[in-house]
């Protein structure tokens, strides 16, 4: 199981595989918190994230971050995405 190194470490780094981490979907530093959540969530979360192709942990917080930003009533919205709204409404459907 363990590795034998008869190289000192610098040569082993230097020479030695690269390690498969997942890539961070963002450049914005991140903390980890600890969530407990019933298994059938758990599981709809998850068929949700791989129908759009990205990973449980993304889609929870871009649901969360929703949900701030939504409940958030000092949030700017740009003028030219309230215009797009309100002309898609005034189609005839």
């Amino acid at each position: 199981m363990g590795m034998n190194i008869d190289k000192n470490l610098s040569d082993l780094i230097a020479t030695g595989t690269d390690a498969q981490l997942p890539v961070p979907d963002t450049n914005e530093p991140m903390i980890t918190r600890s969530l407990r959540i019933p298994l059938a969530l758990d599981t709809h979360l998850r068929d949700m994230a791989e129908e759009r192709g990205i990973g449980a942990t993304t889609l929870m917080r871009e649901i969360l971050q929703a949900w701030v930003t939504d409940a958030d009533t000092s949030a700017v919205v740009r003028l030219a995405d309230v215009q797009r709204v309100i002309a898609s409404l005034a189609r005839p459907a």
